[in-house]
């Protein structure tokens, strides 16, 4: 039996609304975010597990949302490491599609973060097989899923692509 992987972008946090590019730094939720959570909890009752980044603004995100399943956090699946544009306005970041294979200064590249989502995939895919498993993390982990489990599309282009935020993306696995 196929393992349903739901991805789930974390809440809306204060850096975002002020155009803030987070990276590794923890992010708060803001009012918005919370209410977000909220419905993420609503909406997503069925799920056998959850896992998010470690990162605070996905673990609040689960947390708000109230799910009676264990909840495992995993470092794989933070968003990825812009170094010393951690806390930058997010225009500082692009073009991003340079940065697939060039990790960002004092930081990571997207390839490295799409090898740590490969690497925790495969995790998931020994321990919870045929389970419905939930992911709450960040924009370059959806990417990352995009170009592993949805068709191999080039990261350079999911990445310049625009955000287009829905209640979910499902995987096979």
């Amino acid at each position: 039996m196929a393992t349903r992987l739901i991805y789930e972008t974390h809440a809306t946090t204060l850096d975002n609304e002020n155009g803030i590019a987070s990276g590794w730094l923890p992010g708060e939720l803001s009012a918005r975010g919370r209410q977000e959570a909220e419905e993420l909890g609503v909406r997503r009752r069925g799920v056998d597990v959850v896992f998010s980044s470690d990162l605070r603004r996905a673990v609040q995100t689960v947390e708000l949302a109230d799910l009676a399943v264990p909840h495992l956090q995993d470092w794989r699946l933070r968003e990825c490491n812009y170094g010393e544009l951690n806390g930058a306005p997010t225009d500082a970041l692009s073009p991003k599609a340079e940065r697939v294979h060039k990790p960002f200064p004092g930081g990571q590249s997207y390839d490295d973060v799409m090898e740590l989502t490969r690497s925790f995939l495969e995790d998931v895919k020994r321990w919870y097989g045929g389970s419905v498993v939930l992911v709450v993390a960040h924009s370059a982990n959806r990417w990352s899923l995009d170009h592993l489990l949805g068709g191999g599309t080039p990261l350079a282009k999911l990445i310049t692509e625009p955000f287009d935020w829905r209640p979910g993306w499902e995987y096979r696995l």
